[in-house]
């Protein structure tokens, strides 16, 4: 089956991006905020309990994010002036509020990141769909005070009629495509994808690949330099991808400290959001 959803288009002989200011690459971080349900499996440390109802040794490592690691992650952004693109479950709104003021007093952007991470887009029956993203739109916009151009679904994961519904409901571009180091036109009118990464990001690299805090550092500090170095043909995006339950764990955090200081410390950086190259993009690129 063909992917009707975009056209292939290599990288090599398009047209220049330009990003503010000239510079040479746009960097975001990608912040998941999550809601789980106890007694479903979901994302896990330890896949031998996962199963089991209560879990709590599961569920409690995913619910320190909300916590604790979030907190821990915000003021580290803060130190480094990075502004999160949250990919908000829209439970989040009525389960953890204080973390929705901490966001709206940062001035965050805010995308739709599926209603719980306990369930997948494609569970929902085809003739819910509608409903279930009015429901995550209109809850996000009421919580946060802006209505949320970008999606990511929970695990990347949507229906072949996600993109048309969300293009409906006022999103303009999602993140779930990885396949590209920029943003690109979808076939849907007025929907962009925006690069985001299943490599770098922390789940895969620490609980999956069992990389260590050093490791993490090297991997973020060579896409740096790759993507840094391409832009002489064109600006390029940098997406970081985190999870307060894994990279807001204590004796991680000096490796993320490190990581960010060193791509601000750059000449040529772009520090944004995933609305603001959204929306950069489109009104520049032909």
């Amino acid at each position: 089956m063909r992917n009707e959803l975009y056209d292939y288009s290599p990288i090599v002989g398009r047209e220049p991006i330009e990003w503010p200011g000239g510079a040479r690459v746009a960097f975001y971080v990608g912040l998941n905020v999550e809601h789980f349900h106890i007694g479903k499996p979901s994302t896990s440390i330890n896949e031998g309990t996962s199963s089991l109802v209560p879990d709590p040794l599961n569920h409690g490592w995913r619910d320190y994010g909300a916590r604790v690691g979030f907190w821990r992650v915000m003021e580290t952004l803060d130190r480094h002036g990075v502004r999160a693109s949250v990919l908000l479950n829209s439970e989040v709104c009525e389960e953890y509020p204080q973390i929705i003021e901490a966001g709206k007093a940062r001035d965050w952007a805010w995308l739709a990141h599926g209603k719980t991470n306990s369930q997948l887009p494609a569970e929902v029956p085809a003739e819910a769909e509608r409903e279930y993203l009015t429901e995550i739109v209109e809850t996000i916009e009421t919580a946060t005070g802006h209505r949320p151009r970008g999606w990511m679904g929970p695990a990347l994961n949507h229906t072949f009629q996600t993109p048309s519904l969300l293009a409906d409901l006022g999103v303009s571009y999602l993140l779930d495509w990885t396949a590209d180091d920029q943003p690109f036109r979808l076939n849907v009118p007025g929907l962009l994808s925006v690069p985001y990464s299943v490599e770098l990001n922390d789940i895969g690299v620490f609980t999956m690949k069992s990389h260590t805090g050093p490791q993490f550092t090297r991997m973020l500090k060579d896409q740096f330099d790759q993507l840094y170095t391409d832009a002489a043909d064109g600006g390029r995006v940098m997406a970081l991808a985190l999870h307060p339950f894994v990279i807001g764990q204590a004796f991680r955090n000096r490796h993320l400290d490190e990581a960010l200081a060193y791509i601000t410390g750059h000449e040529g950086v772009w520090v944004t959001t995933s609305d603001e190259i959204a929306a950069h993009y489109d009104r520049t690129a032909a």
